[in-house]
């Protein structure tokens, strides 16, 4: 599991580990079924201290991104929606209220903002296909 953690992120490294998962299952890159390290072993692949991997862990097996295979480990669980509609809603009004007022005091213009995310998700989208 090729996880980055930005030590200057303002983000907790909890929540940059969650981030991360997320991001490398909704994308495709982690499948169905594919087992997660050990909360010590990602502890010690990121050198952090393995409380914050169980703490990511516990908040991704609470939302169904991941499940737990008695005596086995962490596994990618199955697909299922993982937020009511009205918390995908708010958290993507919440999404985007942050990325415009991080955009605007840049100066660029609406259309090439509006390009740039699109050629990003247009380069997501195959890695979720495949």
């Amino acid at each position: 599991l090729m996880l980055v953690i930005a030590t200057g992120d303002p983000r907790p490294i909890s929540r940059q580990i969650v981030d991360g998962v997320r991001m490398k299952i909704a994308t495709g890159e982690l499948q169905l079924g594919v087992q997660l390290p050990s909360v010590r072993g990602l502890a010690q692949q990121l050198t952090i201290n393995p409380n914050t991997v169980a703490k990511a862990y516990a908040e991704l097996t609470s939302e169904g991104w991941l499940e737990s295979r008695q005596g086995t480990g962490l596994f990618v669980a199955t697909p299922r929606q993982r937020l009511s509609d009205d918390e995908r809603e708010r958290r993507l009004d919440d999404a985007i209220g942050r990325f415009v007022n991080d955009v605007i005091p840049l100066g660029y213009p609406p259309e090439e903002v509006q390009a740039r995310v699109a050629e990003e998700f247009r380069q997501l989208a195959p890695r979720k296909i495949a």
